[in-house]
Order: structure tokens, then C-alpha cells, then sequence
């Protein structure tokens, strides 16, 4: 397309009703971010939510940046949660914040955490910003003590669910029902990351204690020690991975302590119940949910359970959740039933195997850690690609082929070596489709062919790996 740099040879810039409709599309008039790339960030005017702390970092690292494609990338991906998905307001005279994930008008647990994550760090400049973050945490409250069960919720709770005719208890507000542990893990990181950022405990009320008392009493259910518990859930599908088999229950499993997982970060369903990476990610939140108890409510009682339950989880992740795989060594399995099963691939969705580290569940340089990921940016991993245009990470729910933005920056965040951070942008930057933002997956042999064009996490995540790396490979890209 005229204006964009001879690196982009791609698709030519048409931007499709999904993005319009999302509001990613300028206005002719607006004057370019430069002369070599068209303005697709949403006008000011049609923006959900501004800061002036996100619109000064936003300033200052397109100045820092050499590459500009880079740069205008960056401006138009670190700020989309902001510009196109946050509902701002008040309940009970409280923020409130509701946050859709995208093209899709619902707010899940996990998204929403991730999407508001990387501007944490901005709000002890923006008092604005912070207010909206409270808002998140305490709407995300309400949704667990709805549904501690359910992934995704709507704002309106008479709006009738696409899904309502699932078999499960489908509740008012209920968006999805698919039992996913690191959902109410996502609401506890971002809690705790949000007091650490700002000292404040106005969200952190008796409601939200109670919410931290239905996630520990959630994840005991569902550890399965007294039956199969009260979750279960089908769905009348030609999708397998959108259903559950054993009647809703899903396959065996011996209860040996870890957390049954019906559904992935991906949304789809486990093979073996055990799912590792969020096995892991609740140690951590639990722990995180400990300290933030007892600092604030003085609460014994609930800090110990969590402790006890982290401990224990812990205690069985590390009998079970590794493997000896033929020709790769003793790596974290992705799936285990602790019969003897296990299930070896990794997931470009978080929280992944690739993403322990940045989770705060293990050390970079743990020696089973780095065999795992050798193992998964490999060919021995069948959801790794290799295509003529680009590699990286996969996953089952867009089939294999497909390469998750998700899972090459994922790989960026989670990268000791220069190099190879150099790489996971390199890709990045190649595989947009010369849209400027990031997608849920793209195909490894030709990019201009990809899967939801409006996926906020994937944007400001992409932020975040550009300031994560400006910071730890100084020169690298500034």
C-alpha cells in the first residue's frame, strides 16, 4: 500500500468492518503518526479512557525507539485496552470498571486482569488511571461471588447468554461457564500487584475478603478429595474441546492434592484435569492472597488456608507435574491425571509452561524450567511452528499452524538473551499484517491470514514487552 515502508510487504491496508466496528479506524484528516504509517489508532474523540500518564510513556518510547515501525506499533497497541474495550463508572458510589476483551462484549476474569496489568506502574502518576484499575478489582469481586465457576460475565446481567443453553448453572450476568483455575488466579495477581503499585486497600473490603474465602473454597472443592463437586458442564457441539466428557466431568483423575482444571486459558477443555501451568499459578496467588489478608483484615484464619492449600498444591506439583520425555530429558508435562498420563505440548495462551517465570511461579534459570522451554521452542512440541514466514509458539485452540502473538511475546518476556528477544520483535513486527496491532493467532506461512483482529490483551502485552526490554537490553531498540 502507498505509505507504508518497503519492510511491510503486505497486505494492503484495508481495514475490515470488525476493526471499524471497534473503533480502530481514524478519521482521513488526522495527521499521520508518521510519514511513512496511516493513523489507525481510535480518535481521541472515540476513545473509552485516556491517560496522560499512558499517553506520555507512549510519548516517550516513540521518541527512544530507532525503529519506527516498531515505534508506531507500539503506539498503537500499548494503549488499546484504553481506547477501545474500558466501560468507566460507579456502583454504590465505588469505581467501577467493566472491560471487554475485544471483539467479544464480555468481560473475562483473566483478560481483563492481563489487559490492565502493564499500567500498573503509571498509577502513582495518574490518580485517574488508578481509580479505573480499583474499578476492575472490584467488579471482578462481585463476578466471583456470583460465579466463582464462570470465566466470563456480561455488564447488563439481564442480557441472555449465547451460551445460556448449556448444561451447567448458567446464572444472570454469566457470559461462560467453563471452570478455568487460573481465572480466579488472574483476579488475585492483579489485586496484589495493584496494593504493591499503590499502598491503597480501599478495594479490598470485607466483600472482597469474602471473595478470596470463595476462591479457596472453590479451588478445595475442586481438588475432588469428597466426589466430583458440584461443577459440571456440556455444551451441544461439534467442537470436542468445547465440551466436557465423563457426563460433565471431565476425564479421571486421581485426587492427589493439585486442582482440577475443566478448560484451558484457551478456553478449551483439558485432556488430563491437572493442568500444570495453573496448578503453579495458584501456588503463587494463593501466597499473594495470604499476605494480603492478614496485612489487611488481621484474618488468621483465611491467610493459613491459603498457605495450607498453596503448600499443598506445591507439594504435588512437584511429585507429579514432570516427566521423562524419549529424547528431551525431565521437563514440566502441560496436563497430567497423576495415573501415569501426561500430556507434553505448551499453549501460546498464559498462563502457559513459557510463562512461569513471569508469573513469579519458578526461576528463569531452574534447570527443569529450561529444559521445558527448550522442549517447547522446538519441533519435539507439535504445537510449535515453523512456517516460511515465521516460528513460535501454538496451540491447540487455533490449530497447529498457527502462531500466537501471545506466545512470541511471551517468549520475549520470559528471554534471559538479547538475541532472542531481538527475534520475538522481529517476528512481531513482520507478522501484523500491516494492521499495527497484534492478533490472537496468524498463520506461520502467511501472516495476512489471522484470527480476531480486535484482541486487546495481546496489544498491551506487546507494550509491555517493548518497555520490559527497553529497560533490560538497553540499546537493543532505543
Amino acid at each position: 500500500m502507498p505509505g507504508l515502508n518497503e519492510g511491510m510487504n503486505r497486505r494492503q491496508f484495508l481495514l475490515n468492518t470488525s476493526m471499524a466496528a471497534a473503533g480502530l479506524l481514524a478519521a482521513p484528516s488526522m495527521a499521520r503518526a508518521s510519514s511513512s504509517f496511516p493513523v489507525v489508532r481510535t480518535p481521541l474523540a472515540r476513545r473509552r479512557f485516556t491517560s496522560p500518564a499512558v499517553e506520555k510513556t507512549i510519548a516517550r518510547v516513540q521518541s527512544a525507539l530507532r525503529d519506527k515501525e516498531l515505534a508506531w506499533m507500539f503506539g498503537n497497541c500499548f494503549p488499546n485496552t484504553l481506547d477501545t474495550t474500558v466501560d468507566f463508572g460507579w456502583f454504590d458510589g465505588q469505581p467501577d470498571t467493566y472491560v471487554i476483551t475485544g471483539d467479544i462484549n464480555a468481560m473475562w476474569l483473566r483478560d481483563s486482569s492481563a489487559q490492565v496489568w502493564p499500567y500498573l506502574p503509571l498509577m502513582k502518576d495518574d490518580s485517574h488511571l488508578q481509580m479505573m484499575i480499583a474499578g476492575v478489582i472490584r467488579r471482578q469481586t462481585r463476578y466471583v461471588l456470583l460465579d466463582p465457576y464462570a470465566n466470563a460475565f456480561y455488564k447488563d446481567s439481564n442480557q441472555i447468554s449465547e451460551w445460556s443453553t448449556d448444561l451447567t448453572t448458567m446464572k444472570p450476568g454469566v457470559h461462560e461457564r467453563k471452570w478455568e483455575v487460573d481465572s480466579l488466579c488472574y483476579t488475585l495477581r492483579l489485586a496484589h500487584g495493584y496494593w504493591k503499585a499503590s499502598g491503597d486497600a480501599a478495594p479490598f473490603d470485607h466483600e472482597w475478603r469474602d471473595a478470596v474465602a470463595a476462591i479457596v473454597r472453590t479451588f478445595r472443592e475442586q481438588q475432588r478429595k469428597d466426589g466430583p463437586g458440584p461443577y459440571h458442564f456440556q455444551r451441544r457441539t461439534e467442537t470436542q474441546s468445547d465440551t466436557l466428557a465423563g457426563a460433565g466431568y471431565g476425564n479421571p483423575a486421581r485426587p492427589v492434592g493439585m486442582i482440577y482444571s475443566m478448560f484451558r486459558p484457551s478456553d478449551d477443555a483439558t485432556v488430563f484435569p491437572f493442568l500444570v501451568p495453573s496448578n503453579f499459578f495458584a501456588v503463587v496467588s494463593l501466597l499473594q492472597a495470604s499476605e494480603m489478608v492478614e496485612a489487611l483484615h488481621q484474618d488468621h484464619d483465611l491467610a493459613g488456608a491459603c498457605q495450607r492449600l498453596a503448600r499443598e498444591v506445591r507439594l504435588s506439583l512437584d511429585r507429579y507435574a514432570q516427566v521423562d520425555l524419549a529424547g528431551t530429558g525431565r521437563i514440566f508435562a502441560y496436563e497430567v491425571d497423576a495415573y501415569g498420563n501426561s500430556y507434553c505440548i505448551d499453549d501460546g495462551n498464559a498462563p502457559s509452561l513459557l510463562s512461569l517465570p513471569y508469573l513469579g511461579a519458578v526461576k528463569s534459570g531452574d534447570a527443569c524450567y529450561l529444559a521445558t522451554r527448550k522442549f517447547i521452542l522446538s519441533g519435539a512440541n507439535p504445537y510449535y511452528c515453523q512456517g516460511s514466514v515465521a516460528s513460535g509458539p501454538g496451540g491447540p485452540h487455533a490449530g497447529r499452524g498457527m502462531i500466537w502473538p501471545l506466545g512470541l511475546i511471551m517468549q520475549g518476556l520470559t528471554s534471559t538473551h538479547r538475541e532472542e528477544v531481538g527475534q520475538c520483535l522481529e517476528t512481531l513486527k513482520r507478522t501484523h499484517a500491516g494492521t499495527g496491532f497484534m492478533h490472537e493467532a496468524f498463520d506461520a506461512n502467511n501472516p495476512d491470514h489471522f484470527t480476531r483482529p480486535w484482541f486487546a490483551w495481546a496489544n498491551t502485552l506487546f507494550g509491555e514487552l517493548v518497555l520490559k526490554t527497553m529497560d533490560q537490553f538497553p540499546g537493543l531498540i532505543t
